[in-house]
This record gives structure tokens, sequence and C-alpha cells, in this order.
């Protein structure tokens, strides 16, 4: 088949959820089943795939789906938890007191505060902790999960002690032949065809740093303008505009120490200690009243004329019977607990990580093997296929070391501290459990959709899973100008995907492989490709319908994607224009 024809069908599900979620306006509960329909379609028509393949890769989905509902429900406890005991209303205060300003306010929240958490823990924890955080200090359900969506760019490439790069871009990249070849080439010695003991994969990492510090310096001010032109009382954006300071300082206090680990520590820690050291600052800032923006401080029209579209079902509003008299540092202790919990357990120095990921206390299935096993009755014809035909599809499970139990456990605690009734802690429960059962529908369609999408290769068709049928088609029609385009395809994959470590395990072979083809320096390639993968979870739609469940704001996906897409265009077109530059005449 023609590679552009088949780029086109590989599109079809992709443009199935652009036209009901984002045109049509159409929940996600129902868009996606019409996705999973059309790619499952194409899969059994087009490529050819098995009954069996697609099965594994929906049971696989399922499962997936199943860990972020559990994750989305820790959030949503640990949220209830603070509410029921009174500890929002003090932190609202507090906020208060460092800035009564809803601009300063999101962007120490969803910049700083966001950026540690997706640095320990990644995986879309920022948003089930900033987000609920942003509604409890009175913002809009919409506006907090837009900006907890939009600053899921910089920080992500080294999100959960820097994941995406060390799995993702390394998995990618492993024993490659042609990626050793030119890592010799420049002077890294590969042993073992290991490209990260070489400070090969440590090199790419500073290039994605770079590239991301670049368009990340606006982030902080993009979020405050999409606020104030959406939500604000005057819907403009001049009102944003007003903090650029603030938010260019915000953003220079996390980039420049980011940049600085990246290079001297590598990929790990660059957002766990660079938005830990813009908080550190930024608060302080706050507090001495310096680039703090002139005049009343900004806020939100009174709740009664908000949009019914920006409010969710979560009600988080002063319980009068919570106890009162807490202070600061004890209405804050859920939160420090969080952090500490997930640094702990993400830093492998510290040996807690082993224990919690031990065989013993991890689930495994194989759904389907290469050599033709699996755990599924297969039909007859299975058994003739060739062996080199089916790819191995398996879940793995690791509950102790998900997110989601370090918000339970945080809860828990929260109880004991705060000293709840039982009777409180049991409506935090209920609650907790009827917002994430809104979330289900959703889910259970998008993530088995995006494992038969990316699971859709060693079909009779002989063609290459759809992904990487689309990116071939698009590389076939840009020539020398793919580093331009190369973030977008980044992009696509952590829109599809809901990971950019699993863009970066799709792609970063092949956009290596366009790099030398064209004759670039294919690393600047494969960092495009890393920087674009993180900006494409500000579009992702399972991280949307997975941040909108945290505050009940169920079925407005479409219209969040609509408010985060010129911040993903902007960013995948800023850093592709960059590397163009980078790689053509540096």
């Amino acid at each position: 088949m023609n590679p552009t024809l088949l780029a086109l069908l590989a599109f079809l599900p992709i443009l199935v959820v652009g036209l009901f979620l984002v045109v049509l306006r159409w929940p996600a509960s129902k868009a996606m089943p019409m996705s999973y329909v059309t790619v499952v379609v194409l899969a059994f028509l087009v490529w050819k795939v098995s009954a069996v393949q697609i099965a594994a890769a929906s049971i696989h989905g399922l499962i997936v789906a199943a860990s972020l509902l559990y994750i989305i429900f820790g959030a949503i406890l640990l949220l209830n938890t603070l509410r029921e005991s009174g500890a929002l209303s003090v932190i609202r205060r507090g906020f208060t007191e460092v800035s009564p300003d809803r601009r300063i306010q999101v962007i120490i929240i969803a910049w700083l505060f966001g950026s540690f958490i997706e640095g320990s823990a990644g995986f879309g924890t920022p948003a089930a902790v900033a987000v609920p955080l942003l509604v409890g200090l009175g913002f809009p359900a919409m506006c907090a999960v837009v900006a907890g969506m939009i600053i899921q760019s910089t920080p992500v490439s080294f999100g959960a002690l820097g994941t995406p790069i060390v799995i993702g871009v390394k998995s990618g990249l492993a024993s490659d032949p042609q990626v050793i070849a030119h890592a010799e080439s420049i002077g890294y010695a590969i042993g073992n065809g290991d490209i990260e003991s070489s400070g090969f994969l440590a090199a790419i990492a500073f290039k994605v740093a770079l590239l991301h510090a670049i368009a990340g310096t606006l982030i902080p001010l993009l979020v405050v303008c999409t606020m104030t032109r959406f939500f604000g009382p005057k819907r403009s954006f001049r009102e944003g505009l007003e903090v650029w300071k603030f938010a260019l300082l915000a953003a220079f206090s996390m980039t420049v120490p980011y940049v600085l680990v990246a290079h001297f520590l590598g990929p790990e820690f660059p957002s766990l200690i660079g938005g830990l050291t813009g908080l550190a600052i930024m608060v302080s800032v706050a507090r001495a009243g310096i680039f703090m923006p002139r005049g009343e401080p900004w806020d939100f029209e009174n709740r009664e004329k908000w949009d019914s579209e920006w409010v969710g079902t979560i009600s988080l509003d002063d319980d009068p019977d919570a106890p009162g008299g807490m202070s600061l540092l004890k209405a804050w202790s859920p939160y420090v607990l969080v952090a500490v919990l997930l640094v702990a357990t993400r830093v492998p120095e510290l040996r807690i990580k082993p224990l919690l990921k031990d065989p013993n206390v991890t689930f495994a299935a194989t759904w389907l093997e290469s050599g033709g096993e699996s755990v599924l009755p297969p039909p007859a014809a299975w058994a003739t296929m060739p062996a080199d035909k089916l790819p191995t599809i398996a879940s793995e499970v690791q509950p102790l070391y998900l997110p989601g139990t370090i918000f339970i456990v945080a809860s828990l605690l929260t109880c004991l501290m705060h000293g709840m009734s039982a009777s409180s802690y049991s409506i935090a429960w209920g609650r907790s459990g009827a917002t994430m059962l809104q979330a289900s529908v959703a889910l259970i369609f998008t993530v088995p959709m995006v494992q038969v999408f990316i699971n859709s290769a060693g079909g009779v068709g002989g063609y290459e899973k759809m992904p990487i049928a689309l990116a071939e088609g698009v590389a076939s029609l840009t020539g020398s100008a793919w580093p331009v385009f190369s973030p977008f395809i980044g992009g696509f994959g952590a829109f599809v995907a809901g990971s950019n470590t699993v863009s970066n395990m799709m792609f970063s072979l092949f956009q290596f492989g366009v790099g030398a083809r064209i004759g670039v320096d294919p690393g600047w390639i494969v960092a495009l490709q890393a920087v674009g993968g993180a900006a494409g979870n500000t579009i992702c739609v399972h991280n949307v319908v997975a941040a909108s469940a945290v505050v009940g704001l169920i079925g407005k996906e479409g219209a969040i994607i609509r408010k985060t897409l010129p911040v993903f265009c902007y960013y995948a077109t800023v850093t592709g224009i960059v590397g163009y530059v980078i790689v053509s005449f540096v």
C-alpha cells in the first residue's frame, strides 16, 4: 500500500477523537468508544492483525485503565480527607497570606509545586495533586484542570526521576548498531551496547533540557494568560500579562537549576530539584512583594456568575462541622508526606523501591507471546501463524508502587494526625468512590484504544504498527525540514499513549534514523522527539480524563483540550524551529 495512504488510515482513529471530542464537543465517554471501534476495524481489516492480538491489547488496556482509576481514587480520597478535616480551609488562608492574587497562586502551585511532584512521581501525579489543591483554594474546576495540563510540558521529560529518558529513550535506542556507531564516532565508548554508562544518553538529556528551557520560559505566563482569558471577569489576556515579571522569574527559578542539574547530575533530578528550588525562591519573592502586579489582587467573579461548564461535581466549600484551630504546618503535612513518600519510594539508593516492586506483591500476566503461548484460549487458526508475527503483550501491576497507594496511606495518616471521626472519614471514602466511577466509562475505552493502536504490528498485512506508519508517511513528505516536525511526532505519540516514556520508546530509534538519513546530528532529533513527547501530555485524552475526574469534571474533555491545544502547538513549533536552526547552522 502507498505509504501516504497507509499514514492517512493510521491517522483515522486520531481524527475521530478530534472530530467527536474537540469539534463536535462530545464527552469522552461517547467519543472514545467511536475511536476504539475505528482502530479495531483498521487493525483487523487493513493491518490484518489477529482477533486474539486485538483482544490481548484490549485486556492489557483495561488493566492499565484500572491502574489509572486506582490513582484517581487515591488522589480524590486525599482531597476529600483534607476537606473533611478542615485542612483545606487552613491551606486556603495560608495562600491568601502569601498572595491573594490568583495569578500568583496558580504559578506557585501549578508550575512550581507541580514540577516538583512531576519530578518525583510523574505519570499524571501532578494533576492529581495540584489540580484538586487549586479547586480547594477556590479555582473553577475547569480552570484548575487546564492549568494542571499546561504545565505537563517542561518538567515531563525528567518526570519520575527521569523515566522518559532513562527508560523511554534508552529502550528505544538500546543496542542498535547504527546508534552505537554514531556514539562511538563522536567519542562515546559504548560497552556492551550500554548508551547510558557511556554518557551518550546524558548528552541527549542535556539537549532535551536546553530545548525545554527555551520553550518553558513562557509556560508560567501562558498558564496565567489562559486563566485570565477564559475564566476571568473581563476575559482578557492583558490581565495575565500584568504579572509578566513574576512569571518570567518563576520560569527562570525553575529552568536554570533544571538545566544545571541535567548537565552535572544527569536526567534523574532536573524537574525535582528545579521545581523545589523555584518553589523556595518564588514563595519568598511573593512574601516580600517583589515583582507583584499593581492594583487590586486579581480574582474570579463570584461563584454564582461562573459558567456551568466550569464547575465539577465535587464541592469543596468550607465544612462548618470541620474541626478548627489547625496550624498551617499541620494542614500542609499530608502534602509534605506525599512528597516525602514519592521521593523515598523512587530514589534507588534508599532501597525501598525494590521492596514495593517485589514479584511477590506484583500482578503479572502475559496475554500474547511471540512464541505462541497465551493465557487466552487461542483459536485453532492462531497456532498456524508465524511466531515472529506475534508480539508480546503483557501486563504488570505493582499496587504498592503506584501513586494511588501513597495517596491512600497519606489519607489514612491524615485521618489520625488531624483527629478525624470515623463518620467524617467514611464520608470522604464514599464521595471518592462515586467520583472515580464517573471517570471509568471514558477510560475503559480510551486506554484499550491506545493499546490496540500501538500493538498493531505483526499482522498478515505486513505493515509497521500504526504510529510508525503515520510517522513514516510524514517523514516521506518533509525531507530536510524534518526537525521542524519531529516534536509533533513525539507529541502525537504522547497524545495517543498518554505517556512521554511510551512515545520515546516507540519513536526514538525512528527519529534517530531519520536524522541520520537527512545528514544532521541524530542526537538532536531524538532530543526533539523527547521534548515533543513531553508537550503532548498537555493534550492527551486520558490524562485530561484523569485530571478532570479528580475534581468531578466529567464530559468536558473537548473543551479542555481546545484550551490546551494552542500551548502544545506553541511548544512543538518553537522547539522544532530552534532544533532546525541548531542542526542546520550551529
